[in-house]
């Protein structure tokens, strides 16, 4: 039987990929969106009631831009779906003095000419009186500030998406993929189907699809925890604004009442748990209770009440804690977009725009360079031309996987990995191996986990490759003689929630 053909395949249909979906459809393209768990799910990044949205970026000014423009579409959708998706409460931003937190905010703040106040520990407990802040925190407070409904915005992409035409596949996995022509092959658990165009947003599995990622976005568990306040009047909308606090336990974020009976935080990089996405351990163990909990008893005491509900999530993390968002390095006609650090659910509503700009012309009106790949350029060694990255050989059971390199290499047993709940079986799929990486922090710490294997990546700009085991791929701050890039972003030091400089 011949294979459907659709303009574009849309993998992974969670924040991004659903405002990909949509905003491929609205402009006539024939879509199939392909989800391999159910729409929406709580098993990726992309859920968990609420998200935070700010104006006031201090990961980097220039995100502000962008987020201007998510302002306007989460707007549209919310106006074409009938229900209030952004709930603006401000937000706050806080932290010592000298910290990023509260100066690199500020800076966004006067950069971008948006209406803010500075206040002092005392100022802002004495408006926001569930707030118990060391005497020396600064903070900046942004009315725009507040928070979306990520289920109900999937859903509304979704169904907004289906009137416009797209077609959308819950519960079929993706297995592999080939480019054909000027296309693409996509397999999955169920059919094969065709497509002028690919565009992959399947969050943390990412890099299964796409194995030059693999070490470039790294999951990471994450845990949540809702506690019923002793006072909710106190944890309102209208009384507690979302938060990102930087102190000394760390940086954390969270959210005033809504959805569920208590008030919503979490700790960023919880307890910096490298993960593969098909292994993690879902289920909130006492110690993530314990350590949000400390925070909530020192802080905000009024809501240290019993706990409402604890969840796991995943952030995807880069190297520099920015976005990836580009075309393939050999197939222009594949995109991919990240799941963001742990801080893209905000901008999906833009992403899904960016990427039907990509999948249509190969290029966007909205500036990217930020987030392009090639800023992660891998050093030069005397390997021949002949052992750069190539497509893996088709095999007669599963046309079209796209397979690491290093597996073959190794020869390495298939592992069995389910992917279809409907299907009653297994299926061995080779090349979905647990990812072996090396991770360096830009602060120096060296966080490892068991290597193997040959894992070449090409540079897209210089046409080179060398061994991805032989060296991390992002260095140091203290291997500048090695010929290693340094990394300038602010955000790259979070790992260690440490307090320095900004400016």
């Amino acid at each position: 039987m011949a294979a459907h053909r659709y303009d574009v395949i849309v993998v992974g249909i969670g924040g991004m990929g659903s405002a990909a979906l949509y905003q491929l459809a609205r402009r006539g393209r024939s879509v199939l969106g392909l989800e391999q768990y159910d729409v929406p799910h709580g098993m990726g990044s992309s859920h968990g009631e609420t998200r935070i949205i700010r104006l006031a970026y201090y990961e980097d000014p220039s995100y502000v831009r962008l987020l201007r423009r998510a302002y306007e579409l989460w707007r549209d959708i919310q106006t074409r779906a009938g229900e209030q998706l952004l709930h603006l409460t401000g937000s706050i931003d806080a932290g010592p003095p000298s910290s990023w937190v509260f100066k690199g905010s500020l800076q966004s703040c006067l950069e971008h000419d948006l209406p803010h106040e500075v206040m002092t520990s005392a100022e802002l407990s004495q408006r926001y009186p569930a707030w118990r802040l060391p005497q020396e925190t600064l903070a900046v407070y942004q009315p725009e500030g507040g928070f979306l409904l990520p289920e109900r915005c999937i859903v509304s992409y979704v169904t907004a998406a289906q009137a416009a035409g797209a077609e959308v596949h819950a519960r079929e996995a993706v297995v592999g993929w080939e480019p054909v022509r000027d296309g693409v092959r996509v397999v999955t658990t169920r059919a094969t189907y065709l497509a002028d165009r690919l565009v992959v947003t399947a969050g943390a599995w990412n890099s299964h699809l796409l194995p030059f990622l693999d070490g470039l976005t790294v999951p990471e568990r994450q845990v949540l925890a809702w506690l019923q306040p002793r006072r909710p009047e106190l944890f309102a909308p209208d009384l507690f604004p979302v938060f990102n606090l930087l102190v000394d336990e760390g940086r954390f974020y969270g959210f005033p009442v809504h959805g569920v009976p208590g008030f919503k935080l979490g700790r960023y990089h919880h307890l910096q748990e490298d993960v593969d996405p098909d292994t993690l351990d879902r289920e909130p163990r006492l110690r993530d209770e314990l350590l949000l909990r400390e925070f909530s008893s020192r802080y905000t005491p009024d809501g240290n009440g019993p706990t409402m509900r604890l969840a796991t999530c995943m952030f995807t993390n880069t190297p520099d804690k920015h976005f990836l968002i580009d075309v393939h390095p050999e197939f222009p006609q594949v995109s991919f977009a990240s799941p963001c650090s742990g801080h893209g659910f905000k901008f999906a509503s833009v992403v899904g725009e960016i990427m039907a700009d990509l999948a249509d012309a190969g290029d966007t009106r909205h500036d990217i360079e930020l987030f392009r790949l090639h800023r992660f350029p891998v050093p030069l060694d005397a390997r021949p031309p002949t052992e750069r990255v190539q497509m893996a050989p088709r095999r007669r059971d599963m046309p079209g996987l796209v397979r690491r390199r290093s597996d073959y290499d190794r020869g390495a047993p298939p592992r069995r990995a389910r992917l279809d709940t409907n299907a009653g079986r297994d299926l061995d799929i080779p090349g979905r191996r647990t990812p072996s990486r090396r991770r360096v922090s830009t602060s120096g710490r060296d966080r490892s986990q068991p290597q193997g294997g040959s894992g070449v990546l090409r540079d897209p700009r210089t046409d080179r490759t060398a061994r991805r085991d032989a060296q991390p791929l992002w260095g140091r701050r203290d291997e500048r003689s090695s010929g290693w890039p340094p990394l300038v972003s602010p955000v790259a030091d979070e790992d260690d929630d440490a307090i320095r400089p900004f400016w």
